[in-house]
């Protein structure tokens, strides 16, 4: 039998895990994409690959900021770059591993290759 404490336990944790990735890489969603835009909302687009060693550093990263509080408005959007080569060419990547920042519609910021915590904080928080 579930217990009053076992249930409002059980909804604490969920809502613990639910804020702690607020901010996770989605993939890439054009309706999802522009309607953020349109809000004005932070938008971060990442560009990565499975067998990149530094998109895997930057992921780990991208996690643990996107659970900061300052950036839990930040919408992140993954592109995978050897099976989205349209979407590659539309957002002007020439490589993995590449993160291009957003406030509302206008680009704030470009960075390729970067897996310094502190560099990619102080990147994302030119969207805020």
């Amino acid at each position: 039998m579930v217990t009053r404490r076992c249930l409002l336990a059980t909804s604490a944790l969920i809502l613990i895990g639910s804020a702690a990735f607020a901010a996770a890489p989605v993939p890439f969603d054009e309706a999802a994409f522009d309607a953020a835009q349109a809000a004005g909302k932070p938008v971060l687009v990442t560009i990565s690959a499975p067998w990149c060693p530094i998109c895997k550093a930057q992921k780990p990263i991208l996690l643990k900021l996107g659970a900061d509080p300052r950036f839990s408005g930040l919408s992140i959007f993954e592109i995978d770059f050897d099976t989205q080569k349209g979407l590659v060419r539309r957002f002007n990547a020439r490589s993995q591993s590449t993160m291009i920042a957003f406030k509302g519609q206008n680009e704030v910021g470009r960075s390729v290759g970067e897996t310094q915590p502190e560099w990619i904080e102080s990147f994302l928080e030119k969207t805020l």
